[in-house]
């Protein structure tokens, strides 16, 4: 079952849970044995929003013994309340919530074992980009990716090893574009679920370390 949401007086300014939400939730439940299997001591979770995935996430790694620890990131100072409430509902307490623009305060050099990020992803003109109310959960810039491109020459940074990395996009993104940046940082990626929602092509790639070739 899907982590219960904070109930709408609390999500306030704050993205609810939408198609691209539910279509993460479904990625995540049919990964939830690999992501058991790397037995993941952080989970990191940029831009939460209501909290549901990050929470979710961790409710399925717990059912199957898993134990990690969720860090929720996000700029909007009633996204992270509304984060807080989510875990409480749901029972989730190793949980850590910083309210920041994505990574700019903390240092997790390869240490990140799952990494969410549901961003956004909606082409819109560059001045919409970086409000720290809810229109940062949807205003993308150029081709929606102006966030995007910001995080993707940090991941091979924060992830462990053996870490994954999930994210949502439509097509508008360019995914083609995105598998190229990340394969030259040296990650395989994978279309895990696709979904038509309204006008948009939903999609969840996953990343993963490209395996070095054994001479």
């Amino acid at each position: 079952m899907a982590a219960v949401p904070a109930t709408p007086d609390v999500l306030g300014d704050v993205y609810e849970p939408a198609e691209d939400t539910y279509l993460f939730l479904d990625a995540l439940q049919d990964d939830t044995p690999f992501l058991a299997s790397l037995d993941p001591a952080v989970v990191l979770e940029l831009g939460p929003g209501s909290g549901v995935v990050g929470v979710y996430t961790m409710t399925q790694l717990a059912a199957v013994g898993a134990r990690a620890l969720l860090l929720a990131v996000d700029i909007n100072a009633e996204a992270t309340a509304c984060t807080k409430e989510t875990a409480r509902l749901n029972g989730v307490h190793n949980i850590e919530i910083v309210r920041m623009d994505l990574l700019t305060q903390l240092q997790l050099r390869r240490q990140v074992d799952v990494l969410l990020f549901n961003p956004p992803y909606v082409p819109t003109p560059s001045e919409e980009v970086g409000s720290t109310g809810i229109e940062a959960a949807w205003a993308g810039g150029l081709h929606g990716r102006e966030v995007i491109d910001r995080l993707l020459p940090l991941v091979q940074h924060l992830l462990s090893d053996g870490g994954v990395f999930y994210m949502v996009i439509v097509a508008e993104n360019r995914p083609k574009d995105i598998a190229r940046i990340m394969a030259a940082n040296g990650f395989d990626m994978e279309v895990v679920r696709s979904r038509q929602a309204f006008n948009e092509r939903l999609s969840i790639l996953k990343f993963t370390r490209t395996p070095l070739v054994q001479l």
